[in-house]
């Protein structure tokens, strides 16, 4: 039995107007956030001269904590240690402010900063927008993206059966509407667990709002029945690291420790917890907390707790897909990439349905391939200045819409950006070369710089090839 037309129609309509709607936060948010799932491998490109190993001294490590907290320049209310991971081999230490290299003497060695790296992730949760408020509304594009989804499937009722069904053309609409609803079916179950958890991390602190009015209960005491509430300590010792290490390692001998953090650092309520991964489970964490002096506190039971606690606590890891090594974050990478051209051939359909060209063809030309242009060129400014600015990054977008409005003409546009981008993307790779040397050399550093090459390398195919004008995403007139 078929689904009425009525439905059919009232859905297709439903999803054309929402797709339009968010359109460009969609894609940018598309964009950036299958660029986060390798965000470890491009903070080790950013400060690719800092040495690497897996190997730390605890005692060395131990009295560089205990240093860093009695100095009052340098304490924070919240102190961290992040320990070496295989995605990440680099022992640093950080306050609120700052993050620092632990050299094996247990002294501070120079800050590390990966600001084009943080831009990044910022773009992904905030769209660059100060406060809850970016966070609320990148959250609302995920509740949006599920809404996309449903109406998508009750718009096509042949999309199941079609699922192989791949017409390709010079350009043509068909083209781009079989490339939309191919990789929006083989997908759906990875775009709706994206959206789900997409929304969790700006809505969950609203919804926890809307319960304590529903129940009456203190919006502190749900959080801390989700997070697990603070141990009240009193202690002037210092910290004992060693001793916490062993008694983990008797507690939890699967548990494979990762960060640490300082609670009212430098205060007699001072407490730690020692955060660990647990093989086999996509939880972010398990945090086990310390005393001072080294003493087993308790956890906060995101491992074996309630099932709503353990949920909560699996969002990261399902939403980034950092939890099956890299076999998992090329498949993210390559499902998110996927995503990203859904989100683009979808206006392009749209486009192309149109009987009249105006200013939205060259402008979604131009946001198209103007974000990943304004991004690379963004990588220059923290290589060569050590700063990404967010309204750089923002002028320089506007900057190359006004150009390909001025062009008037979308593909000539976007071909003039997909030179520019092979430039700039070249010039990204060669100043990162000579500004770290040898550094360039680590195994971060060669993957990132070899993807840049091969986007380059499919920039240059894409222009220079007679059927360039067949390209996926771009082109965006002519039916």
């Amino acid at each position: 039995m078929g689904l009425p037309p009525s439905l059919v129609k009232q859905s297709l309509s439903s999803h054309s107007w929402i797709g339009l709607l968010v359109s460009v936060a969609m894609y940018i948010v598309c964009l950036t956030g299958t660029l986060c799932v390798f965000y470890p491998e491009f903070q080790r490109w950013e400060f690719a001269n800092a040495p690497e190993s897996l190997a730390y001294d605890r005692s060395s490590l131990q009295t560089a904590l205990n240093n860093a907290i009695a100095d009052e320049e340098m304490v924070t209310s919240h102190m961290y240690v992040y320990l070496p991971t295989e995605d990440r081999p680099i022992l640093t230490m950080a306050n609120e402010r700052q993050d620092y290299l632990v050299t094996p003497d247990g002294t501070l060695g120079e800050p590390v900063e990966s600001k084009w790296t943080d831009f990044l992730i910022d773009m992904h949760l905030y769209l660059t927008i100060p406060g809850t408020f970016g966070l609320i509304l990148v959250s609302t594009l995920g509740a949006m993206l599920c809404a996309l989804i449903i109406s998508g499937l009750l718009a096509h009722p042949r999309i199941f059966k079609d699922a192989f069904k791949l017409r390709l053309g010079p350009g043509s609409r068909l083209e781009q509407v079989d490339i939309h609803n191919r990789l929006s079916v083989w997908g759906t179950p990875f775009y709706l667990l994206i959206a789900v958890t997409g929304a969790y991390f700006g809505l969950v602190l609203p919804l926890l709002g809307v319960v304590s009015v529903l129940t009456g209960k203190d919006p502190a005491q749900i959080r801390a029945g989700v997070f697990g509430e603070e141990p009240q300590v009193y202690s002037e010792s210092q910290i004992d690291l060693e001793t916490a290490f062993d008694n983990l390692q008797e507690i939890a001998p699967e548990a494979k420790p990762f960060r640490l953090i300082v609670h009212d650092a430098g205060t007699p309520q001072q407490f730690f917890e020692i955060m660990a991964s647990h093989p086999r489970r996509v939880i972010y964490s398990e945090n086990y907390r310390f005393d001072p002096e080294g003493n087993y506190l308790g956890k906060v039971g995101f491992s074996d707790g309630e099932v709503g606690r353990q949920i909560v606590y699996s969002m990261y890891y399902l939403h980034f897909g950092h939890f099956a090594g890299y076999v998992g974050k090329v498949i993210y990478f390559l499902l998110g990439l996927a995503l990203t051209v859904v989100s683009v051939t979808g206006i392009n359909i749209w486009l192309r349905k149109r009987s009249k060209r105006d200013l939205f063809n060259p402008l979604w030309a131009g946001i198209v391939w103007g974000v990943p242009l304004s991004l690379m060129i963004a990588m220059i400014t923290s290589l060569i200045l050590n700063f990404v600015s967010v309204p750089l990054f923002w002028a320089s977008l506007v900057a190359l819409l006004t150009y390909c409005v001025r062009v008037r003409d979308e593909i000539v546009g976007r071909r003039h950006l997909q030179r520019v981008s092979i430039v700039v993307g070249l010039l990204v790779v060669f100043i990162h070369l000579v500004k770290f040397g040898s550094g360039s050399l680590n195994p971060a550093a060669i993957m990132i710089n070899a993807c840049l090459l091969l986007y380059v390398g499919i920039l240059a195919l894409t222009v220079w090839q007679p059927w360039q004008a067949k390209s996926l995403v771009g082109q965006t007139s002519q039916a």
